[in-house]
């Protein structure tokens, strides 16, 4: 005899994406930019990697001829757990990150905070980057050239971190790691791969917070991308 299973999945998807809202909490706490965690990754020179991450960031200060490092206070390299399996890139510093040098600051922060601990993730437990390390002037959209020139360097960091799963939120960070350039809408919660020195990479493709601050409409497309997530997560036994 087999026994019926009452499906509450819909009620449940709605109630999560209506707590996914931005009523946001700010905070002057500081944070550790490279905060390692014990998660099982299987690399445990964190000094080196921790020395490859500076080299990297001078390397891109040291960029010349650039007007969006001419227009900004800072660099934004990257920040959380640099030994963990999952890494997150966004598309740009916007004037939260580029006052603060972080990632993810201010609504855009909470919202993502919101987002990963819906699939039981907590942001410090992964490492976030942004796809380009200046922050664009009044926030616009990077140009495929701007994302093409730092591509070089992105590729570079995601070969240090070397995580096991790579979350790519924002069009400007999937064509810098995936080379497509079509609209988001078509991409994402598609699993594809990025293969960088030899290695391939699971990637899933997603939107932006600050993109679904501006169209609430489009979370409920985020949390199936989540979920996907998650599911991923489980089924390659990551530890996060």
């Amino acid at each position: 005899m087999t026994k019926k299973v009452i499906n509450q999945k819909g009620k449940l998807d709605d109630d999560l994406i209506n707590t996914i809202e931005p009523n946001f909490v700010f905070t002057n706490k500081p944070i550790n930019r490279f905060s390692t965690i014990n998660n099982n990754h299987e690399d445990s020179n964190l000094s080196n990697k921790a020395d490859l991450l500076i080299k990297l960031k001078k390397q891109m200060d040291s960029i010349e001829n650039c007007s969006l490092k001419e227009n900004s206070l800072n660099i934004v390299l990257g920040d959380g757990n640099i030994n963990s399996p999952i890494m997150l890139i966004g598309e740009a510093p916007g004037i939260e990150e580029d006052k603060s040098g972080l990632t993810f600051k201010g609504k855009v922060g909470e919202l993502l905070d919101k987002m990963l601990l819906a699939i039981k993730i907590k942001r410090k437990s992964i490492y976030c980057c942004y796809a380009i390390n200046f922050r664009p002037p009044e926030d616009r959209k990077p140009t495929s050239q701007e994302i093409r020139r730092y591509s070089i360097f992105l590729k570079e960091h995601i070969s240090i971190i070397n995580p096991k799963m790579i979350i790519l939120m924002g069009s400007s960070a999937m064509e810098a790691v995936t080379g497509i350039n079509t609209k988001i809408s078509s991409e994402r919660g598609k699993w594809k791969e990025t293969i960088l020195k030899n290695k391939t990479y699971p990637v899933m493709i997603s939107y932006n917070p600050s993109y679904l601050i501006r169209f609430p409409e489009n979370k409920k497309y985020s949390w199936e991308d989540l979920k996907k997530i998650r599911q991923k997560i489980n089924e390659m036994k990551i530890v996060i």
